[in-house]
């Protein structure tokens, strides 16, 4: 089944369901208000999502009505955790090469993961807003997950059997803010804003063959004002799935029912298929040219990123985003 929220209710939003083709949905407030609520008591609140989502794609559900794009909030409005890693090495060993520095072998066994900003997600539609250009604004397109309720010290093997949801994000990243944070040892703060979460979240049920190991295979494409910028595979150079994503998360505390976990930036060893992040595209420009030649991200600037089944279909439907200044 595939879930969404709708911009009202609250700062929950309203819980809908929504058809596999992503163009009709239905309230399913008489099972949850909100997602959050639906993820704490999965269990029994699951099932009825399925049927009600059987109903829609069927065109028998009561009070179905046409999708309007730009009245989704967030699935998850704000969550109890958003943690992101960086699973693919390949975008790290070249960051890290462009400035001459080796990738400490425990990257290959121990993953990278932050903290990151939970308490307001952008909805798909929404604009982003940065006080300055000078920021050094990035989009990183990543898959993200969502878990039920985690134990603490779980196994990836269990693990996995957590994962209920899988989408897209927006990880917004201001890159000319990051090297001076870095810096102080004590990880990001300023320099990662609201990130921006797909239309819908779907179980994996739904990805069919594309969801195999605890990982998404399917490619990740993002365009920047209508222009490719770059289509990497999801399932391919992922060091850690998202399985070994949620252990290490877990390794020291549980996991509240909502958490969502993401990917990091989605890069493959193959720089023919793109980019994910402008820093990306920037760090191979700078190996193969000596310096960076595209510039990141202006007001008016719209991005675009998706992921398409094997069929042509949106899977978690579009996030588009204009950059823009906060109004007044």
């Amino acid at each position: 089944m595939k879930l969404g929220s709708l911009k009202e209710g609250g700062r929950d939003g309203t819980l809908i369901v929504v058809s596999r083709d992503l163009s009709r949905a239905v309230r399913a407030t008489g099972i949850a208000p909100t997602l959050q609520r639906a993820l704490e008591d999965w269990s029994n609140t699951a099932p009825r999502l399925n049927a009600l989502s059987d109903a829609l794609n069927e065109g028998s559900a009561d009070g179905a009505f046409d999708i309007d794009f730009a009245a989704l909030a967030a699935p998850l409005p704000r969550a109890y955790e958003f943690v992101d890693g960086s699973a693919y090495l390949p975008h790290v060993e070249r960051v890290r090469r462009a400035r001459g520095a080796e990738v400490p072998e425990s990257f290959y066994s121990d993953p990278l993961m932050y903290q990151a900003v939970s308490a307001g997600f952008y909805g798909p539609r929404d604009p982003v807003r940065v006080v300055s250009e000078d920021y050094g604004i990035d989009l990183e397109a990543e898959v993200v997950i969502v878990t039920d309720d985690v134990p603490m010290a779980v196994t990836p093997e269990d693990a996995a059997g957590h994962i209920q949801l899988i989408g897209l994000v927006n990880d917004v990243s201001l890159r000319n803010l990051i090297p001076n944070e870095l810096a102080k040892g004590f990880g990001f703060l300023q320099s990662k804003p609201r990130s921006a979460l797909s239309p819908v979240f779907v179980t994996p049920d739904e990805l069919g063959p594309a969801w195999i190991d605890s990982k998404v295979h399917r490619p990740l494409t993002t365009h920047i004002n209508g222009e490719w910028f770059g289509a990497p595979e999801a399932g391919i150079d992922m060091q850690f799935n998202f399985a070994q994503l949620v252990a290490h998360a877990a390794k020291t505390r549980p996991l509240s029912a909502g958490t969502i976990v993401g990917s990091g930036t989605v890069a493959n060893e193959d720089t023919s298929l793109g980019a994910s992040c402008f820093a990306e595209r920037r760090t191979v420009e700078t190996l193969e040219h000596g310096k960076p030649l595209t510039p990141f991200m202006k007001f008016g600037d719209v991005v675009r990123i998706e992921m398409l089944d094997a069929d042509g279909s949106s899977l978690f439907g579009a996030i588009e985003q204009r950059m823009e200044r906060p109004s007044a």
